[in-house]
């Protein structure tokens, strides 16, 4: 029997963000920038390499670093940090298009192989040889996506504005490659809107921020970008790759805010990026989760999408992902495979300001010196005790700041029948009481002792029923943290 795959896909303690997930012979790679757990800044580790083959996606394998920011000629101190990339393969070479903080640029590295090692090749540069973005009247180089559709290279890059009132020059924006892989033979282009230029489009209200990506399904174009609600990743489809894309929907929400026209926040909110990719037949969403209080240490997690004709419909956090299917009624769970996390009531606002967010939204790529962005702790997170570590050893996750009312969910298993249930928890003793849905009735009620260490509760009775369901537990006592639970069958 597989091993079953979890959201987030990666091992605990891992933190990769901005996953653009691409299948090399029969593998999938996901490339993405590289948080660092506890700090208050993005990308602050270098470009790793996380494969697994496609007759097993629980099995990843660790490739190690794949390129250092350092290896750029412009960052040999290493003071810029490698924002969010995409990978090609072109005529047997694959290409590593890549972000400095701070600089508007798209820089590429080349290697034999997709797992690396990469080596610095060039700027993305006109043909009189100006780097793109070096140009009085630019718009700003961000977030570079690439789709290679036949013999042609198309490149997507672009920051958009959160308001009307913002003055950079910025945009979403997609130019045409020569064979070089580096030189810009047609554009910038305009894409699709902002908030700037929306009216009448269609885009209102999901207008384009950043995290360009392309896809092309069948006949069709499809650009997913995270909106200026930034916890969502969007789509826009066309008939061709540079331009006539119309707005089709959001593809999924890492609060899932928007499916089935839910207002509230189902977990910490923060900006998502992401694309499509297609596994064994089945499409996936791939995006992002924040964890540890903060908007950092970003985790990848992906979702079931259905594709039918250029329609694609609003994905649900999980906490099964990649696994195909719901998860076996049996076994022991980490807690941090949580996809609900909401404190009291159901709450998930974080006491941040209007100016606040727009400070996040326009500067965080400076360092943050007050820690005003850390979440209120009266809520429930998902963090980790150990060292961070590039490989994810050694860390171990959990939920931290279940207080009374909190409430963590699990989706989805499948069972086949009533269950027995024990926890693994510490801090001041408590209860959670069980339900199929949240806030809905209890379905059975876990009891534990204070304990300064992880301890297992005693064993209680889940009356679920048959099929696929969801587990949602809503502590009611003083502060505990929250490692595992474990199902197992019932006898009669």
């Amino acid at each position: 029997m597989k091993k079953q795959i979890y959201n987030p896909y990666l091992p605990q303690g891992e933190y990769i963000p901005d996953g653009e997930p691409r299948v090399f012979g029969d593998r999938l790679y996901i490339f993405g920038s590289h948080d660092k757990f506890g700090t208050y800044q993005f990308c602050q580790n270098d470009y790793v390499s996380w494969s697994a083959p496609l007759s097993d996606l629980s099995d990843w394998t660790y490739g190690g670093v794949i390129y250092k920011r350092t290896q750029d000629p412009r960052n040999a101190d290493g003071s810029h940090f490698m924002e969010a990339p995409d990978c090609v393969c072109y005529h047997g070479k694959y290409y590593l298009y890549y972000p400095l903080s701070g600089i508007s640029s798209v820089a590429v590295a080349v290697a034999d192989r997709p797992e690396g090692p990469f080596a610095f090749y060039g700027l993305v540069r006109y043909p009189d040889g100006t780097p793109l973005g070096a140009r009085e009247g630019d718009m700003w180089q961000f977030d570079p996506g690439v789709l290679v559709d036949g013999e042609d290279v198309w490149l997507y890059t672009g920051n958009g504005p959160l308001e009307k009132e913002d003055a950079r020059h910025i945009g979403s924006q997609v130019m045409r490659l020569a064979p070089d892989m580096l030189t810009v033979t047609q554009g910038p282009n305009l894409l699709i809107p902002t908030v700037k230029t929306s009216a009448g489009t269609g885009f209102e209200g999901h207008e384009f921020y950043e995290a360009s990506s392309m896809r092309k399904i069948g006949d069709k174009y499809f650009f997913i970008y995270s909106s200026v609600l930034s916890h969502e990743l969007c789509y826009a489809v066309s008939d061709r790759p540079d331009g006539g894309f119309r707005y089709g929907g959001t593809l999924v929400s890492n609060a899932d805010i928007g499916y089935q026209g839910r207002k509230d926040a189902l977990a910490p909110v923060g900006n998502t990026h992401g694309s499509l990719c297609e596994l064994n037949g089945q499409w996936y969403i791939f995006y992002h989760r924040q964890t540890n209080s903060t908007f950092f240490a970003r985790q990848g997690c992906a979702e079931r999408v259905e594709i039918k004709g250029d329609k694609i419909g609003q994905a649900q956090m999980t906490s099964c992902g990649l696994n195909g299917g719901p998860l076996r009624g049996e076994g022991e769970y980490p807690a941090y495979i949580a996809c609900v996390v909401v404190g009291a009531e159901g709450k998930n606002d974080y006491n941040l300001t209007d100016e606040m967010v727009k400070e996040y939204m326009h500067g965080y790529h400076s360092p943050l010196t007050d820690g005003w962005l850390e979440f209120t702790k009266t809520l429930p997170c998902i963090t980790q005790d150990g060292q961070d570590c590039e490989t994810g050893k050694g860390a171990v996750q959990y939920v931290r700041h279940m207080l009374n009312g909190s409430c963590v969910g699990f989706r989805f298993f499948s069972f086949a029948g009533d269950v027995t249930v024990f926890v693994r928890t510490r801090g001041k003793g408590g209860a959670f009481s069980v339900s199929e849905t949240l806030g809905g009735e209890p379905i059975g009620k876990i009891k534990f002792a204070p304990s300064s260490d992880w301890e297992n509760s005693a064993p209680a009775r889940l009356c679920v029923g048959e099929g696929v369901h969801a587990l949602y537990f809503t502590y009611e006592g003083e502060e505990s943290d929250f490692l595992s639970f474990t199902l197992e069958k019932t006898n009669g």
